[in-house]
């Protein structure tokens, strides 16, 4: 038995759920920063999310679950952006 750390099955994935969730958290700021960080960090997500989910299509499906997740912050996100999230008070 070897004491090595594994790795994350998808590490593109994962950071695609990590930076979509910040865009999340962050997009209810008011006077448009929400929407410039929060939605750009959205847009960065949503490319990540793609390469990740193509990696994770490669190895046979592991790792797809923190692209899914990242695809529902994103969805989040956008949702809360078009109703008026990071615009107004």
């Amino acid at each position: 038995m070897s004491n090595a750390v594994q790795r994350p099955s998808n590490p593109v994935a994962w950071a695609a759920f990590w930076v979509a969730l910040a865009g999340l958290v962050l997009m209810p700021i008011p006077l448009f920063i929400g929407l410039i960080v929060g939605g750009g960090l959205s847009v960065i997500a949503a490319v990540l999310a793609v390469i990740g989910l193509f990696k994770g299509l490669a190895r046979g499906g592991k790792g797809i679950a923190p692209v899914v997740f990242a695809a529902i912050f994103i969805a989040l996100t956008w949702g809360g952006i078009s109703i008026g999230g990071g615009v107004i008070w």
